[in-house]
């Protein structure tokens, strides 16, 4: 066995309830297993106990034993641990501190006081396999979330451990860059590592994993092949089921289908008249949307909008409008210009070329505290905008300095956001989800007129994108203005009735989810993929 838990329980240190609870499960070489449940389930701390930093670098309470390799992490240091479990973090900063990418690769190579030869082997299968060959020279701190990502994944992997486990690792990735990951894992599995990957969206890897285990309050509650454990109700565990799961579930189609291919299959093996209705019924994207922002005033103006980091041009003549009520979402590769672009909404960074007005108000001339009032932001690194030493200090700072602060607004963003049991507690010690719930929350807690969300699903369970769901309903309904920049088409989907497309600095094609995903040509040279609802859409359509 690669990795064995025998009777595992813990808790944190100062903390009453145990984050996991005898758990007994075993990992052998090459299988691939997906950790699933909703946050706080004890995903994270899970992974943490796979390399030992649970105990030895959090401290606290651990009874039972976890083996890797045949070792017990409780009597070997992490040191001797690292060779034999890899893991990569859902946050990368967390683990990305040299000053190049090469760098970063060959640290814990050198560590390991190997050859200079093996050493340079190693980093180029590690760059190669991750799409790492072209940025060796960038600073880490420069690169994209996706890949700084990559990055992680690549030192890790060049450790060539025989466990690796990640962390929400598609959270950040493109469509793309998804697939390229579903690639290299199954790679290194068939050469007999074992991988565990702890997801929400595990659409993602369903069909390609051996296992689904689910956690639920710090116990496994389910644990067999995919199919069979999805075949039952676990929606009350805080998963998001994979669309067509979730679909057929909806429509009472008794199948569990993870692939396009094998909901057609289904479908077109029954009578005529239901296919017909499926044809009718099966749609998925878009259903719930109005344009609510028909003939509605303009709060982004851009026109001819050009801006270059240290000469390298990253935006290339963007022309946009956007309008009040409106959520649109902002889409394309890792590195395609998409936060650099909604910088420029709040003055945070002004073009080199070109006019941007907000609210009427010209960003290139209006202080970046004056925009603040209009326009709130939650970053998709939730650390980036984190300072004060309590959850109510961080979230009411902006509201408070502003001179715009609503004690009933800010009491209800507590209850929406599941905050109120930690508003006491610092933020640098919450889970990366609740971290980003912080910064939601910090994001509107001024009532600004136009919301950015950078990735607003990564690391958040089915419960919360339901959540924010309606949130964003009334948020338009009252005339605010979301975009959504993101790489979980799902959710772009249900919410914004514009897309908006990005390719190496430009908008190349927009319109509404139907529109942008029939053009497929298109989508394919910006690294996206047409969700699977809409692909089964058309193939009935077309059958």
């Amino acid at each position: 066995m690669i990795l064995q838990f025998d009777g595992v329980s813990y808790r944190y240190p100062r903390v009453q309830d145990r984050v996991l609870t005898n758990i007994n499960l075993s990992i052998s070489p090459g299988e691939m297993v997906l950790l699933a449940g909703a946050s706080g389930s004890g995903k994270s701390t899970f992974c943490r106990a796979c390399i030992g930093l649970v105990p030895h670098f959090y401290g606290g309470e651990l009874s039972g034993r976890v083996f890797v390799s045949g070792l017990n992490t409780r009597q070997e240091p992490v040191y001797r641990l690292f060779t034999k479990a890899g893991l990569v973090f859902q946050n990368p900063d967390a683990q990305l501190f040299n000053q190049t990418v090469e760098a970063e690769l060959a640290y814990g190579l050198e560590s390991l006081g190997l050859a200079s030869e093996e050493i340079e082997r190693r980093m180029a299968w590690a760059a190669a396999l991750t799409g790492l060959e072209a940025l060796m020279e960038r600073p880490p701190y420069s690169l994209s979330g996706g890949e700084k990502q990559r990055l992680a994944l690549g030192a890790v992997l060049a450790l060539r451990p025989p466990l690796l486990i990640l962390d929400e690792p598609f959270a950040n990735l493109d469509p793309e860059g998804a697939e390229d990951l579903r690639r290299i894992l199954n790679a290194i599995r068939s050469e007999g590592t074992a991988v565990i990957i702890v997801e929400h969206r595990i659409h993602k890897l369903a069909a390609d994993a051996d296992r689904l285990i689910i956690l639920s309050q710090g116990r496994v509650v389910a644990d067999g092949p995919p199919r069979q454990v999805l075949a039952d109700d676990v929606s009350s565990y805080g998963l998001n089921l994979p669309p067509l799961v979730k679909l057929f579930r909806d429509k009472g189609w008794k199948e569990v289908s993870l692939t396009v291919e094998e909901a057609l299959k289904f479908i077109r093996s029954k009578d005529p008249s239901f296919q017909e209705q499926a044809v009718r019924q099966v749609k998925g994207f878009g259903e719930d949307s109005e344009n609510i922002s028909k003939g509605a005033a303009p709060v982004v103006e851009i026109s001819a909008l050009w801006f270059a980091y240290e000469g390298q041009a990253v935006l290339k003549g963007i022309d946009l409008t956007l309008y009040s009520g409106e959520c649109i979402a902002l889409l394309g590769r890792n590195g395609a210009g998409k936060t650099t672009l909604v910088k420029h909404f709040n003055g945070l960074l002004r073009g080199q070329k070109g006019q941007v007005r907000i609210f009427g108000k010209d960003a290139g001339k209006t202080p970046v505290s004056e925009l603040a009032r209009e326009v709130g932001f939650a970053w998709q690194n939730p650390n980036d905008q984190l300072f004060q030493s309590s959850i109510r200090e961080e979230i009411l700072a902006g509201p408070k300095a502003l001179g715009v602060y609503n004690s009933e607004w800010c009491e209800g963003l507590f209850e929406r956001f599941h905050l109120k049991p930690l508003l006491d507690r610092t933020p640098f010690l919450l889970s990366e989800g609740e971290k980003k719930r912080v910064s939601f929350a910090s994001a509107l807690a001024a009532q600004p007129g136009l919301v950015v969300l950078d990735e607003p699903t990564a690391g958040q369970d089915e419960s919360f994108r339901r959540e924010l769901g309606r949130l964003i309903k009334e948020l338009r309904q009252a005339g605010k203005t979301v975009v959504l920049v993101t790489h979980d088409l799902e959710f772009a989907a249900e919410q914004a009735d514009r897309w908006l497309v990005m390719a190496e600095g430009k908008i190349i094609v927009e319109g509404t989810p139907e529109t942008v995903m029939t053009d497929s040509e298109t989508l394919k040279n910006a690294g996206l993929r047409p969700i699977q609802a809409f692909r089964l859409h058309q193939a009935l359509r077309t059958q």
